[in-house]
This record gives C-alpha cells, structure tokens and sequence, in this order.
C-alpha cells in the first residue's frame, strides 16, 4: 500500500476542531512532536482557552493511555486486515474506533465503554 505525504500541522488543526465541535476540554495533552507544538495549533487552544499539556522529550510512559490505544489500533486493527488501499484503510479504521468507542467494554473503565462514560 502506498501512503502520501499528509501535512500534519493542519491534520492536527483539523482534527482539534473537529472535537471542539462535540465539546472544550480543560486540557490538551501531547508529546513535543512538532504538529504539536506549531504555532497555529497552540495558537487555536490558546484562543479556545484550553491549558497546553506536553509529556518530557522521550517519555512514553507520560502518554501510556494513548500508547495502550495504539497498540490495541494495530493489533486488532491494521495488523489483522492488511488494507490494501489507504480509502480501505481509512474506512476500517473509522469503523475500529467506532467499535473501540461505542461498542467494546474497557476495563479501566469498569468494563463500560468511553461512549457510556465520557459521551453523555
């Protein structure tokens, strides 16, 4: 499968007001990735009045949940379809997390899902 080239800057806009569209959080925590710490992101949370989080350079363990998350999106995911095109792979992938949201139980969440608990 061939992937392009995305600009992570703006897919890192995109996707924060995309979620401010379903709700503010109180805090937006990163890694120090560079689309992550670009002007125009921090500008936008600044603007929307959200306190900018970022994990030490080279800690994983400061991001665990989002690390955990990863792993269960390729194990149960990428690793098992093997998509052939990125259009197939952007569909199971939306699907997987709409099953990871809505649909599969969480154990740190006392085996409810994110929908029931943060979803309202």
């Amino acid at each position: 499968m061939a992937f392009v080239q995305y600009d992570g800057h703006q897919f890192c806009l995109d996707c924060l007001e995309a979620a401010l569209r379903h709700g503010q959080p109180d805090i937006f925590n990163t890694d120090q990735g560079s689309q992550f710490t670009s002007r125009e992101l921090n500008g936008r949370l600044k603007e929307a009045g959200i306190r900018i989080s970022m994990d030490g350079r080279g800690r994983a363990l400061d991001s665990v949940f989002v690390e955990r998350l990863w792993r269960s999106v390729k194990y149960e995911n990428i690793y098992v379809r093997g998509y052939d095109t990125m259009t197939e792979a952007q569909t199971g992938l939306a699907d997987y997390f709409q099953f990871y949201n809505e649909t599969k139980p969480h154990q740190s969440l006392n085996y409810a899902t994110p929908q029931e608990v943060y979803g309202g």
